[in-house]
């Protein structure tokens, strides 16, 4: 998701094409992609839809083909395969060279420099390479997508055979750290990776299993014809206040767009039955135009860069006339209920980018004719009084119940059984043949001149999904479905924030007073790969050092929750403690310690040579070490997807490293991205310096230092060292939460990642913790109170008053429950329903 704005410092205001608008009449040439499809093509480009066929055919062939490769030991790099290709950015087809060593990936823009020295080129160390996808482009199987640990992507175009080629040199080299790569069809793809059940389940929400079906269906933000899709969720878009309870405020999922007013059925029925082809050649359809196109992306996306220079390209040098922008959320779903023939469903961005509603970079997008208002920012409903407001009630409104329980009908028309055939038919959701997978073959158009034309029609008209389900997808469980199987014990991993009217708290002993619990952390799940989950595992550090790794179980079939208790921080013998030695000035706390995601390292600060430390969980050893600070290190953070670790120290400085270990294939790493260039890899191989005094080890655990961030004029960075500091919390959607502290209260803050304020309370005493559960974030304090709120707007939800007030911060148990270590060294669970207290361990009964 692109979630971060960027200032742009040549910042073209567009104003030609505005003038280029306003001297032209409505009535003009301006291009509009969106009218009825109305072009044909030879019979000879007529492709048959064998995709099933083809995929097993080319998973065979590349089961026989893919040879491993012995790496070069001489250090010397080898070419592997050379080919030409086009990256694909957008609407942009960039021709270039593809280069595969033996240890690299790389991407060269065969064109010659640009006045403004701007080039397309890229190179990666292969180990950095985490999925490989097969790709359409332009209904072609001729395409790759290659996502990398650091959540960058690549969509490159080539020939058929080629890319096949391709594939399996790739594949040959056994990338180290890749956790997908096979010649599988996207249907098989999404039966092997378990989240339709995860969905049904409520393990995952509405909006990540939409993200994942349309990257499994070949969807991606690199090409707009192929842009993900998402639904209208909603009906209601003039009351003052939204009643996410009333069926009657939402969108009848079970019907194409097309025809959700009623009113329409007759005309698209009619359309289809009556539709003749004189050659024979083109079947029935329902739509002229698609749900999903890049002219349907570019109108949502007009005001963001590079969207709006895209939609200037494509309307011929002009904005398009005022009243066919995106100006207004009411306006634009009641022509959608006027027209039959307009059928854009939405895109993303409008559960989780406020930005694209708002004209910040304050582009002239006309007046409208009737009302003479002028076209700025996008008119939002009656019940959204700011983008950050339609945004967060939006994204509450997907993950309602009412959409909840209808989501699948949706489903089964984009990616599902009724997506052709019969069953499309019978649902008015056929679309002109050329958007289907298979349909248009390319390749055998020999006239050039032709070709093109057909490759803009299909580029301009947009593309179905590839089907996923040939059967009908299953229901989501209701909440009372929820309640009853979570009673019997059926389901793994409960989401307590589903039940908040049954929370309980209780205590159990994981310390003592004299040696309380500061750190605590269950592994984060990283959002990298749907086919990665990290291990059920709760590890503590007290304020002597003692490492605890403890079996963190939210099922057990005959006790519920389980917590067994790590034996050996009971035994003076065989008890793990961390010795740094950490420096005389620092109090160990919950700012120095990170955890990996796959729960095998733990990463310290406050070490007294201004080090940071890698210690194997399994035995409290040190296995790595790196400097990059000038004083000690007063706090330290990593990232979600466990590639960055971001560290503070007293010398006013924030340093982000980069983590690297090695892993076998498939297998999830807590940390292993490599710097982009072998440039940057020499300039820090410098930086990462020893000591005398102690043993500083160097290897593929050791943290690479990436950037060191400066102007800071106090040590307070990251999550503080100060008592007058506050606490930091990032949330994988953007928003920011920190405490703060004025002269006379304690408070708590959240922003987005753009900078907008998006809610404040006062707190109770001074902040100790705060975590983010869903989309909730829960903060303890030291007057004993855990509260847990709304991300947006911080609206309380409860508060719990936990009697002894906790050391130092919360945790979260995968959302499952939420830990808090208290100051007589016992662990304050709250959970669901009333526990059962056992010696080593605390049953929480669901």
């Amino acid at each position: 998701m692109r979630l971060k704005l960027e200032p742009d410092l040549y910042h073209d205001p567009h104003i030609a094409a505005a003038n280029m608008r306003d001297n032209t009449t409505s009535t003009s040439q301006s291009r509009r992609l969106s009218s009825e499809f109305g072009s044909t093509f030879a019979p000879a480009a007529i492709g048959e839809e064998n995709a099933d066929e083809e995929m097993l055919l080319l998973e065979e062939e590349m089961r026989n083909s893919v040879e491993p490769q012995v790496p070069e030991t001489s250090g010397k790099e080898k070419i592997v395969i050379s080919q030409e290709c086009e990256l694909i950015t957008l609407m942009t087809r960039v021709k270039g060279r593809f280069d595969l060593t033996t240890s690299q990936i790389m991407f060269t823009e065969i064109a010659s420099l640009k006045d403004d020295g701007q080039r397309h080129d890229f190179k990666f160390p292969i180990g950095q390479l985490r999925e490989l996808h097969l790709r359409k482009f332009n209904l072609r199987r001729s395409a790759l997508e290659m996502f990398l640990i650091d959540q960058t992507s690549y969509f490159l175009n080539f020939t058929t055979r080629t890319r096949n080629k391709i594939f399996t040199k790739i594949l040959s080299l056994q990338p180290p750290n890749i956790l997908y790569g096979s010649g599988r069809s996207p249907a098989e793809l999404l039966k092997s990776s378990g989240l339709t059940q995860k969905w049904a389940n409520r393990e995952i929400s509405n909006f990540e299993y939409l993200m994942h079906l349309n990257t499994i269906a070949g969807r991606s933000y690199n090409d707009l014809s192929q842009y993900p899709v998402f639904p209208w969720i909603l009906a209601d878009y003039t009351s003052e206040v939204l009643d996410l309870n009333d069926p009657k405020s939402f969108r009848d999922l079970s019907k194409p767009i097309g025809v959700v007013n009623t009113k329409n059925e007759a005309e698209v029925r009619s359309k289809f039955d009556g539709f003749e082809d004189p050659s024979g050649m083109i079947p029935k359809f329902h739509y002229g135009t698609h749900y999903s196109n890049s002219a349907g992306v570019l109108h949502y996306l007009i005001r963001v860069e590079p969207f709006t220079s895209l939609h200037i390209e494509l309307q011929s040098g002009r904005f398009d006339v005022a009243d066919r922008q995106f100006h207004s959320i009411p306006q634009t779903w009641k022509l959608l209920m006027d027209n039959p023939n307009d059928v854009k469903e939405l895109i993303p961005e409008f559960f989780y980018f406020p930005e694209f509603l708002k004209n910040m970079n304050r582009f002239d997008l006309g007046v409208l004719q009737m009302t003479k208002e002028k076209v700025d920012d996008v008119v939002l409903p009656a019940w959204a009084k700011t983008a950050e407001d339609f945004i967060a009630i939006h994204r509450r409104a997907l993950e309602s119940e009412y959409v909840s329980q209808h989501l699948h009908h949706w489903i089964d028309l984009i990616f599902g059984y009724r997506q052709k055939g019969p069953k499309a038919v019978e649902a008015l959701n056929v679309f002109y043949y050329c958007s289907y997978e298979g349909a248009v073959d390319l390749d055998k158009i020999a006239n050039p001149v032709e070709r093109e034309a057909v490759e803009g029609m299909i580029n301009n008209f947009g593309q179905t999904p590839s089907q996923l389900l040939r059967d009908p997808h299953p229901r989501r469980l209701s909440l009372d479905e929820l309640t009853i199987r979570l009673l019997k014990l059926e389901l793994k991993r409960p989401d307590l924030t589903l039940i908040l009217d049954r929370v309980q708290c209780t205590a159990c002993e994981l310390s003592t007073d004299k040696d309380p619990v500061v750190y605590l952390s269950t592994p984060k799940s990283p959002p990298r790969s749907f086919l990665q989950t990290s291990p059920d595992m709760l590890i503590t550090v007290t304020k002597s050092g003692i490492l605890g790794c403890h079996s963190w179980m939210s099922f057990d079939k005959e006790r519920g929750f389980l917590l067994e208790i790590d034996a050996t921080t009971l035994n003076l013998k065989n008890r793990k403690k961390l010795i740094g030695p950490f420096h005389p000035s620092v109090t160990l706390s919950s700012k120095l310690f990170a955890v990996s995601v796959d729960a095998k390292y733990i990463y310290a600060g406050g070490i007294w040579d201004n080090s940071v430390r890698v210690f194997n969980l399994a035995r409290g050893k040190v296995v790595a070490s790196a400097i990059n600070h000038f004083d000690v290190v007063t706090c330290i953070a990593m990232d979600n997807c466990g590639s960055y670790l971001v560290t503070g120290s007293k010398d006013c400085t924030c340093v982000i490293w980069s983590l690297s270990t090695s892993s076998s294939v498939g297998q999830p790493t807590g940390s292993n991205l490599q710097p982009n260039t072998a440039a940057l890899n020499q300039n820090l191989a410098g930086n990462v310096v020893g000591s005398a005094n102690v043993v500083h080890l160097t290897n593929n655990l050791t943290p690479k230092p990436v950037h060191t961030l400066y102007g800071h004029d106090r040590s307070r960075v990251l999550c503080g060292h100060h008592d007058r500091t506050g606490h930091c919390s990032f949330r994988l959607v953007g928003h920011i939460a920190f405490s703060a502290l004025d002269d006379t209260s304690h408070s708590v803050h959240v922003f987005s990642i753009n900078g907008v304020s998006l809610g404040s309370k006062y707190v109770s005493g001074r902040v100790t913790g705060l975590a983010s559960a869903s989309d909730y974030l829960v903060v303890s304090d030291d007057a004993g109170d855990v509260t847990m709120s709304r991300l947006y707007g911080l609206k309380p939800i409860f508060d719990i008053p936990l009697h002894v007030p906790t050391q130092t911060v919360v945790g979260t148990g995968g959302n499952t429950h939420l830990l808090a270590p208290l100051r007589d060294g016992s662990l304050g669970v709250i959970g669901i329903q009333q526990p059962i207290v056992y010696k080593k361990h605390t049953v929480l009964n669901v």
